[in-house]
C-alpha cells in the first residue's frame, strides 16, 4: 500500500443540511453585530471630518453631537431593536423546528463555514453567548464522542490514542484533504485509536490550551481501557495548543501528560508568524490618522486567537496588558517543550530548495521555516528538538502538511511502533 491511497480515509455518513435553525439565529446576531460596529466607524470618520484636525495626529472623540449624535443613537437604538425581535423570531423557530433526519451528521460545508467565523470572531461569538460559538468536543467522523464509550467498533482497541489539533479557522473535518487523513492512516498501519479535537480558534491559545488539558484528564479518567500510549499531533495553531495544554497540565499536576509518548506539529508558529505582524501594522498605521482611526477599528474586530499568532503566545503570562492590538513586541515567556516526551517538527517552503529567501519570510506561505522548526536567536526560546526529530518538505505550502506522501511517511517512521510508554525506544 502506498502512502496515499482511498482506503486512507473512509467516506463521511450521509451529512446534513447545510444551516440549522439555530445556525440562523446565530448568524442574524453576528449580522447585528456587525451593523452596529460599522455604525460606529461611520460617526467615528463623520466626527473627524466635521471637526477637523492635522491629518496625523491623535484622533479626537468618536461621537458626533446635537442632531447628528442623536441620529446616530436612533440608529443604534433602532438596530437592538430590530435585532432583539429577530432573536425572539428565530429562537421561536428553533424551538418549533421538526427534529432533522441528520442530526448529529456532519455537513463538511456547514463546519467550514463555522470554524472560519469561530476563527475570525470567534472570542467575540463566545462573550456573546452566540449559538454559532464551538465548543471544544473529542470528535470521530465530525461526531462527538462519549470518553466512557471507549473505541467504535473497528476502531483500534483504544490503548494507543492518537488526538489530532486542527488549526486556525479549520475544523476536525479538514484534516481530510484529497482523499487523505493523516489519522485514519496512522489508525490502519499502527492501530492508533484516532480521535479529533473540535474547538473554538477564535479564543486565546492560552485559553484552550485550559481547556484542552481538562478534556485529556478527563478522557484518561474516564476512558475504559488503561492507555498505554498518547499521541498528539497538531497543525499550525494546533501545535500551540498542545503545546498550551501541556504546561497548563504541568501547573495543575495533571496525571495525563505521563501517558505522552509524542507530540508532532506541522507548520506550527511557534515564534509567530509574519502575516499577523503586518496586520497589526495596519492598525498602527491607520490609528496615525484620526480620519482613518475609525478604519482601525474594522481591524480590531480580528479575533484574540489571530493575535497570539503575531509572537506565537501559548500561555495566560504571554498577554502583557489588556490591549492585545498596542503591543508589537514579543511579550512571552520562555516555555520549553515537556520533559522526556520525544516532539517532531514538520515545516515546508514553497521554495524549490532549502536555503533560499523564501524560507525566512515566505516558508510555507504562512509560517517562515524557523519559526515552523523552533529556531531562535535566543536560547531561551529556542525548542531543544534533535536534527533527526525535524523534517522540511520543499514545494509546499501551508495545507500540503495534511496530504503530502513525505510528511506521511515520516508519521509512519515516527509513530509506526505504538509506544508502550513515554520515552520508550519505540517512541524514538
Amino acid at each position: 500500500m502506498t502512502d496515499l491511497t482511498p482506503v486512507d480515509a473512509a467516506p463521511l455518513p450521509e451529512a446534513g443540511p447545510l444551516l440549522r435553525a439555530a445556525d440562523l439565529r446565530g448568524l442574524a446576531r453576528l449580522g447585528i453585530d456587525a451593523l452596529g460596529g460599522v455604525t460606529d466607524v461611520v460617526e467615528g470618520m463623520h466626527a473627524a471630518i466635521v471637526r477637523p484636525s492635522w491629518p496625523i495626529g491623535p484622533a479626537g472623540p468618536a461621537r458626533t453631537r446635537g442632531l447628528t449624535g442623536w441620529i446616530y443613537r436612533t440608529v443604534r437604538g433602532t438596530t437592538r431593536i430590530v435585532g432583539t425581535g429577530l432573536d425572539t423570531v428565530l429562537g421561536g423557530l428553533d424551538t418549533l423546528a421538526a427534529p432533522d433526519r441528520h442530526e448529529g451528521a456532519p455537513s463538511p460545508r456547514r463546519e467550514a463555514l463555522l470554524a472560519a467565523l469561530n476563527g475570525v470572531w470567534g472570542d467575540h461569538l463566545a462573550a456573546t453567548g452566540n449559538p454559532l460559538a464551538i465548543p471544544m468536543t473529542l470528535r470521530v467522523d465530525g461526531r462527538v464522542i462519549d470518553p466512557a464509550a471507549g473505541p467504535a467498533p473497528g476502531r483500534g482497541d483504544g490503548r494507543r490514542l492518537l488526538v489530532m489539533v486542527h488549526g486556525l479557522c479549520m475544523s476536525d473535518l479538514q484534516w481530510r484533504r484529497h482523499g487523505h487523513d493523516h489519522g485514519a492512516m496512522l489508525a490502519e498501519s499502527a492501530g492508533w485509536t484516532t480521535l479529533h479535537l473540535h474547538y473554538n480558534s477564535g479564543l486565546h491559545v492560552a485559553a484552550n490550551g485550559h481547556a484542552l488539558d481538562a478534556l485529556l484528564e478527563d478522557l484518561l479518567a474516564r476512558w475504559p481501557v488503561p492507555v498505554d500510549a498518547l499521541a498528539l499531533i497538531g497543525h499550525s495553531m494546533g501545535g500551540l495548543l498542545v503545546r498550551s495544554a501541556c504546561h497548563a497540565a504541568s501547573v495543575a499536576g495533571h496525571r495525563w501528560p505521563a501517558s505522552l509518548s509524542a507530540i508532532v506539529c506541522l507548520g506550527t508558529p511557534h515564534h509567530g508568524a509574519p502575516l499577523e505582524r503586518v496586520g497589526h501594522v495596519v492598525d498602527r498605521a491607520l490609528g496615525a490618522s484620526p480620519y482613518a482611526a475609525p478604519l482601525a477599528r474594522l481591524g480590531r474586530g480580528r479575533s484574540a486567537g489571530i493575535t497570539d499568532l503575531r509572537h506565537g503566545l501559548l500561555r495566560d503570562e504571554d498577554h502583557a496588558g489588556d490591549d492585545r492590538f498596542a503591543n508589537a513586541h514579543d511579550t512571552r515567556v520562555p516555555t520549553p517543550l515537556p520533559a522526556g516526551v520525544p516532539v517532531y517538527l514538520v515545516a515546508a517552503t514553497t521554495g524549490e530548495r532549502v536555503g533560499s529567501r523564501r524560507d525566512r519570510w515566505v516558508g510555507d506561505g504562512l509560517v517562515p521555516l524557523a519559526s515552523a522548526l523552533g529556531v531562535h536567536p535566543d536560547p531561551a526560546f529556542a525548542l531543544d528538538v534533535p536534527r533527526a526529530r525535524k523534517a522540511v518538505i520543499v514545494s509546499a505550502d501551508h495545507w500540503d502538511l495534511l496530504d503530502r506522501p513525505e510528511v506521511a511517511s515520516r508519521l509512519r517512521r515516527w509513530l509506526g511502533r505504538a509506544a508502550t510508554r513515554p520515552g520508550s525506544a519505540a517512541a524514538h
